[in-house]
């Protein structure tokens, strides 16, 4: 592999702040490279470094000859008088980009088509877009322009969880030669496993290195954490929980990322399951009673749009909910059903006595009130004390959980950034005591670390969750269960996650291409009890039944055995020749369960 990009003892500093501290590293051909690290961490600094934009201080930062860079920056540098053909074509003819398979992909993935009819068309204007258009525009300019190193900041943002999908299938196995690379930033925890195959962290100045996508370098910095430990408090973090969850998914959770975990099950051994479920349902049920919502035979349309035609469904208290669906679907607008804002055109709302509802919008609007407050004046102003996970919680104590230190917690909330003020309201939603709590794209603005910090706050909080995110990783990692919206009114349990919602939505366009004749999914009113409407017979949903439980059973016993081939691994650490052969077994049991785990998910589809 060739060196694209050589960084030696690089120094730079802004301000009074030293972003780079003697950084020595480099790009090489064939690489992937996912940076990760804290907002204001100096990750697009050293972005800009690597693409050349930037000098260093200190330091020498060198390009191999010939190198062309593309950089997609968070800053808008579209020509607004351009049309979407001159934005992302530029000089090429029609019949140089209309024979060309990988330009036609990204126009497809992006754009809506070689028309881009999501857009507007290829003769649209750029100037009167939406932000979240023009971002498309410019990573489809990009990617069609191939160049040899790909630098892209956040390309998730305003992306929908088909387009980070696309995104990640394209850049993977569109982008081969070899003599081109990616560098990007990212907090999309689902798309940097994906992608990439290495990750950078950016921390205090330096940048440590880990080859993997994110599960690896949870391993990776969970083992440096563990070997840097002088006590069992330090060996108590946040890596180590997020660490036994990628190791301990339920079968419906296939699509979470796999990698070599043997080098795990030490460090995790003692470790508790991220959320005790049973507990959590228990208390969630002492709070809430048996009832929470229930939406009867509901419709609801805005302008021509049917949101939610002749649906039943209901919430139940201990709940955790995903929803996922495309753009325009109504995921914002069945949440706000859900309250009791947005009133039914038909059906019915019930809503149990003891519910105490909160809802963060995408809105941060609520917050200018407090401009000049302290934040932890503003979290005060709702309670100085709450309790979670069964315990009483200080609002100092639940700031510093959520990332605002003794001396943030001072600071004057016009101050904060985009992700802070995210997190000062869900602070100040989790210090009223709801017991059901509806999150609108809670992801926005926050970096991993604190997306981990939030994921554990709410572990321990009892009570019905519904979360709409494009985040794949945070939905799996959050809810127990995620639910559809495919524009048709309907609501469609997903007992596969995202990867079946994928699915689904990859046949709805493919049936709309072959015209309106053949419908994509079945149409008609649907009863949503915790359980989606079958299209099938008794017969088959309880011969499906019957082979789930026939298919949880053996994969309880390879479970088993695979957990004794661990511990043989372990115990027979010291010989080569053993281990090899337990390595082998150990695969083909993974694979077996994986098998059956499959088939679980087909006879589920028919059984839900």
């Amino acid at each position: 592999m060739a060196n694209l990009v050589s960084v030696e003892h690089a120094t730079l500093a802004l301000g009074t702040t030293l972003v780079l501290d003697d950084v020595s590293l480099g790009v090489s051909s064939g690489t992937r490279i996912g940076i990760v690290g804290r907002n204001g961490g100096g990750k697009s600094t050293l972005l800009k470094v690597l693409a050349g934009r930037l000098p260093v201080d200190d330091g020498r930062v060198a390009h191999t000859g010939g190198l062309t860079v593309g950089m997609l920056s968070q800053d808008d540098t579209l020509d607004p008088t351009h049309t979407v053909r001159e934005a992302v074509l530029g000089g090429l003819d029609e019949h140089e980009w209309a024979g060309d398979a990988r330009v036609r992909d990204v126009l497809d993935g992006l754009l809506g088509g070689v028309a881009a009819t999501n857009v507007g068309g290829l003769d649209a204007i750029v100037g009167p877009m939406s932000g979240g258009e023009r971002r498309r525009l410019a990573l489809a300019a990009l990617l069609v322009a191939d160049p040899d190193l790909l630098m892209l900041d956040e390309p998730t943002n305003h992306l929908d969880v088909e387009g980070v999908a696309w995104l990640a299938r394209h850049l993977s196995t569109r982008r081969t030669r070899a003599d081109s690379a990616l560098v990007t930033i990212t907090h999309d925890r689902w798309f940097l496993d994906a992608v990439a195959t290495d990750t950078w962290e950016v921390v205090d100045g330096t940048v440590n290195a880990y080859e993997g996508g994110y599960a690896a370098f949870v391993l990776a910095k969970a083992e440096r954490s563990r070997v840097a430990a002088v006590t069992e408090e330090r060996r108590n973090n946040l890596l180590r929980k997020e660490l036994a969850w990628l190791r301990r998914g339920a079968p419906a959770r296939t699509s979470k990322p796999r990698f070599r975990i043997e080098a795990a099950n030490q460090l995790i051994e003692n470790e508790p399951p991220p959320r005790d479920d049973v507990s959590l349902m228990r208390f969630a049920t002492t709070r809430l009673g048996k009832d929470v919502i229930d939406l009867e035979d509901a419709s609801v349309r805005l302008g021509d749009k049917q949101i939610l035609d002749d649906v039943t469904w209901r919430l139940g208290p201990g709940d955790r909910i995903g929803i996922v669906g495309v753009n325009g679907a109504g995921k914002s607008t069945l949440l706000r059903v859900v309250t009791g804002d947005l009133p039914l055109d038909a059906g019915r709302r019930k809503q149990g006595k003891t519910v105490a509802m909160a809802f963060l919008s995408q809105e941060v609007r609520e917050l200018e009130r407090f401009a000049d407050w302290r934040v932890i004046e503003a979290i005060e102003d709702v309670k100085k004390f709450t309790m979670l996970g069964g315990k009483e919680v200080s609002a100092s104590s639940l700031a510093k959980q959520l990332g605002f230190t003794g001396q943030r917690q001072q600071t004057r909330v016009a101050s904060l950034s985009g992700g802070e003020r995210r997190r000062l309201q869900l602070l100040r939603l989790l210090m009223a005591e709801p017991n059901v709590l509806l999150l609108d794209e809670p992801t926005n603005d926050l970096d991993i670390e604190t997306l981990q910090s939030l994921e554990d706050v709410l572990d321990g909080w009892a009570g019905t969750l519904l979360v709409v995110s494009h985040d794949r990783y945070l939905l799996e990692r959050m809810c127990d269960q995620q639910i559809a919206l495919l524009g048709d009114g309907r609501l469609r349990e997903l007992p596969g996650g995202v990867e079946q919602y994928l699915e689904l939505y990859a046949a709805q366009q493919a049936a709309r291409s072959r015209g309106p004749g053949n419908p994509a999914t079945p149409t008609g009113p649907v009863t949503h009890d915790g359980g989606g409407g079958s299209a099938y017979s008794a017969a088959e949903v309880r011969e499906a039944r019957k082979e789930m439980g026939r298919l949880e059973r053996q994969i309880a016993r390879l479970e088993s055995e695979q957990t004794r081939l661990h511990d043989d691994m372990v115990a027979r650490a010291t010989d080569a020749s053993a281990v090899r052969e337990l390595d082998i077994r150990l695969r083909e049991v993974v694979d077996q369960r994986e098998e059956l785990e499959m088939a679980w998910l087909e006879a589920a589809e028919i059984a839900d």
